[in-house]
């Protein structure tokens, strides 16, 4: 199997994504962990993680969320 080289904050990002397995969600990685979205988006084109959107209620209105998962490709980057 090749070796999957990522940058430090690459594996930053993809190690808060195997954090959790529901995903997180896109807002929280951009404002409160500080991940860029060309980080993202670099992670999503690699396909080492993959988004998800969803509807949910929020004062009674429905709102888009996009969660991010950590692939299998991801996992084995961080070698987990």
């Amino acid at each position: 199997m090749p070796v999957i080289r990522i940058s430090s904050e690459q594996e930053r990002a993809l190690k808060l994504l195997a954090s959790s397995s529901h995903g997180v969600n896109e807002e929280l990685l951009l404002r409160v962990h500080s991940v860029t979205r060309g980080v993202l988006s670099s992670l999503i084109r690699r396909r080492l993680a993959v988004t998800q959107r969803e509807a949910v209620m929020a004062g009674g209105k429905a709102i888009e969320v996009v969660r991010l998962r950590i692939t299998a490709a991801g996992l084995r980057a961080i070698g987990d």
